[in-house]
C-alpha cells in the first residue's frame, strides 16, 4: 500500500481512482496531479515505483490543501460564519440547511428523522 497525505491508498486500484481516497481530492484534481508529474493514471498503485510515489506525495504536500489541514480550514470557515452571526452561521447553528433550500418537506438529511405528531382526539 502507498502511503500519501496520511492515507494508505489500495493496492489494487488505478492511480487516477485511488488519489481520490485523499479528502479534497476529486477525479479532476487527481488527474491534474497525474499530468503534472507525469505518472501514467492507468497504472495500478502496486505498480508505482518508489520516485512515483515520491513525485506525487511531494506534489501534493507543495500546491494543495488536503487531509487535516483542509478539514481545520473549512470548520474554521464555518466558526467565523458563527462568530459574526450571519444568516448563514445561524442555519449552521441550528443545524438546517444553508444554501436556500426548502424545509416545509425535504431536508431530512440534515434536520434527522421525523418526530412523532401526536394525535388529537
Amino acid at each position: 500500500m502507498a502511503r500519501i497525505a496520511g492515507v494508505d491508498i489500495p493496492k489494487n486500484e488505478r492511480v487516477e481512482i485511488g488519489l481520490t481516497r485523499i479528502f479534497g481530492i476529486g477525479r479532476s484534481l487527481s488527474s491534474r496531479i497525474l499530468k503534472e508529474t507525469g505518472v501514467d493514471p492507468n497504472k495500478r498503485v502496486k505498480d508505482l515505483s518508489d520516485e512515483e510515489i515520491v513525485k506525487i506525495r511531494a506534489e501534493i504536500e507543495k500546491n494543495y490543501k488536503v487531509e487535516g489541514e483542509l478539514r481545520k480550514e473549512i470548520s474554521m470557515n464555518i466558526k467565523r460564519l458563527i462568530d459574526i452571526g450571519c444568516y448563514r452561521g445561524l442555519r449552521h447553528v441550528a443545524n438546517l440547511p444553508v444554501r436556500g433550500q426548502r424545509t416545509r418537506t425535504n431536508s431530512r438529511t440534515r434536520k434527522g428523522p421525523r418526530r412523532k405528531m401526536i394525535k388529537k382526539k
